[in-house]
């Protein structure tokens, strides 16, 4: 654990070409954060369904099998090649299946991962960003829906297998009134995440959905501070130009919060910066 002073700006969530969905090389997001005077840029890009028989289950959702090997390795080649005008990290965007958390550990203890990021992308089946899924819940459906949601990613935070916990009020993006269903399972979570000492992140990319704003929302910051929550900072982009988007008013609301600092990972140590 290292605590480094202010000034340093970090971006720990960016996608790229091969999750296709994404637009631009690794390398355009490494420029674009040396452009926008980023001190560190953590490429973060979709796992592949190492679960399914297919090579390429999804290809607009994440990268082949055959692909990872190749992504670490231009990852690992980009840092070198930046080494002394940018620190480039080695991330990956895991998603979250209970199930099939053996299945993923294998792929992640083989290379030298600066970070993982765990996110719950699906519940019961179903697509988070789904707003179809809405469409005729009684009111306990929606609360028992909400309940799943935070139950998995508490169960996340209790794997073991990652240094961050991705976007996690991130089923509002499509559907806003999702956080106003009332349930005691975001306190319940958010305590076991401190118990757990994992990381979230305040992840930009709500701005791009119909409810704006970032993920977590302020009230679910505020939570998590009072149970010792530590924090990082993603982008999630998808787009060069959204590399570092809202940094500096993220920073801002985390020290009226009552945040003194926030942490990026190295060789999968965290590093403590001042807000």
């Amino acid at each position: 654990m290292t605590n480094l002073g202010d000034q340093i700006k970090f971006d720990l969530h960016t996608h790229h070409e091969r999750c296709g969905h994404a637009r631009g090389s690794i390398r355009d997001y490494i420029e674009a954060a040396i452009d926008k005077g980023l001190h560190v840029i953590g490429i973060a890009d979709h796992t592949p369904y190492f679960s399914k028989p297919e090579d390429h289950a999804l290809p607009n959702v994440a990268m082949a099998k055959s692909e990872f090997p190749k992504y670490v390795n231009e990852v690992l080649r980009l840092k070198e090649e930046y080494k002394g005008k940018i620190e480039v990290l080695l991330g990956i965007e895991a998603d979250f299946f209970p199930e099939q958390v053996k299945d993923y550990r294998p792929y992640f203890d083989k290379y030298p991962f600066d970070y993982i990021i765990g996110s719950v992308h699906q519940v019961d089946g179903i697509s988070i960003f789904n707003r179809r899924r809405w469409k005729k819940l009684s009111e306990k459906e929606k609360v028992q829906t909400k309940e799943t949601y935070y139950d998995l990613i508490e169960h996340s935070a209790r794997s073991g297998l990652y240094q961050i916990l991705g976007h996690i009020d991130a089923m509002k993006g499509f559907y806003p009134e999702f956080s106003t269903i009332e349930t005691n399972a975001v306190e319940k979570t958010l305590k076991a995440i401190g118990e757990h000492d994992m990381a979230i992140e305040v992840n930009t990319s709500g701005k791009t959905k119909d409810v704006g704003g970032w993920y977590p929302a302020d009230d679910i910051l505020e939570r998590a501070h009072h149970f010792g929550v530590k924090i990082t900072f993603g982008s999630d982009a998808h787009d060069p130009e959204r590399v570092g988007d809202d940094f500096e008013l993220v920073a801002k609301k985390l020290k009226d919060i009552g945040y003194k600092e926030w942490c990026f990972f190295r060789n999968k140590d965290r590093v403590f910066i001042s807000l």
